[in-house]
């Protein structure tokens, strides 16, 4: 078996119905990085004991065709522990807890989540938590939040739950969220977790590519999303492109080039590159190579 794709490469973050048996069972083919199987607001109560019995079976089978495999539970005050109940059993890679808002509530998951593994036989400590981020309370402490559990390995920003929370009118410029997303990637960062972009919940597919395309200039280098048809645009904008790759090289070796005579800067195409430019040029490169490896082992 495959190992999972490392976090920090898992570019589009698919949230999916939990009960449509359908959606659930086609969701490999859109190509999202991970799947993840949705039980709080995309499953109505009513149909949670039918989206847990998906469970097991569902993710050996995402996790056959090459996807992360996730799983967003209730909060653990409300239909939380039954869902870990249930979905443990199948071993998901990651357990998302949605409306997280106090470094406590990841502790609490994270204990829920180590008494299941040791109930289950499952290596302990091999679930990954993500904690979402839905609310004011919770974005200014996102920091404290990805601190408080070793399983964190990143944080998820939404989109309608914290906008309503800021009671921010929502629009497909996303000029709301705005600061928001500033903020929460420079959180992440400080934390050394993934930051997980929210979703573009309008359905054209120039809007997800400007809006992904204006997230990678922050700094992300991943994006959830809710429509399947939006994981081949949020992959293809978070993939360095070859030309970026072959500007990226020719930065490297004009800086390389300078130093070895002994420069600290050098200019190329009417730009002065110093040691940032060059740092980030490389770190494009390794992440360029590494998905590309990705694909490769994919395909064999």
């Amino acid at each position: 078996m495959r190992k999972p794709r490392p976090a920090p490469l898992c570019r589009s973050w698919l949230l999916l119905e939990g009960a449509n048996e359908a959606v659930l069972q086609g969701a490999a083919a859109s190509g999202a990085d991970v799947l993840i199987h949705e039980l709080e607001d995309f499953t109505p109560p009513p149909l949670r004991p039918k989206a847990r019995a998906l469970a097991a079976e569902l993710y050996a089978a995402w996790r056959d065709q090459g996807a992360v495999v996730a799983v967003r539970v209730n909060p653990l005050d409300q239909d939380g522990m039954d869902d870990l109940a249930a979905v443990m059993r199948g071993h998901p890679d990651i357990v998302a807890l949605p409306k997280v808002a106090e470094p406590q509530h990841v502790a609490r998951l994270d204990e829920a989540v180590t008494r299941f593994e040791r109930d289950y036989g499952i290596a302990e400590g091999s679930t990954s938590l993500l904690p979402n981020i839905e609310f004011a309370r919770g974005l200014v402490q996102t920091g404290a939040i990805a601190a408080a559990s070793r399983r964190t390995i990143g944080c998820l920003m939404a989109a309608e739950d914290l906008a309503a929370d800021l009671g921010a009118e929502r629009g497909s410029d996303g000029l709301e969220l705005a600061y928001a997303r500033q903020r929460f990637i420079v959180e992440c960062r400080a934390a050394n977790v993934v930051a997980v972009d929210c979703p573009y919940t309008w359905s054209d597919a120039a809007g997800v590519e400007r809006d992904t395309i204006w997230a990678r200039r922050l700094g992300y280098s991943a994006k959830s999303l809710v429509d399947p048809a939006h994981a081949a645009i949020v992959n293809g904008v978070l993939t360095p492109s070859e030309d970026e790759l072959r500007q990226a090289a020719r930065i490297v070796a004009a800086f390389e080039a300078a130093r070895a005579q002994g420069l600290g800067r050098v200019e190329l195409d009417g730009s002065l590159l110093e040691v940032p430019t060059y740092s980030n040029a490389k770190r494009l490169i390794a992440r360029g190579e590494a998905l590309r490896a990705i694909d490769r082992n994919a395909q064999a």
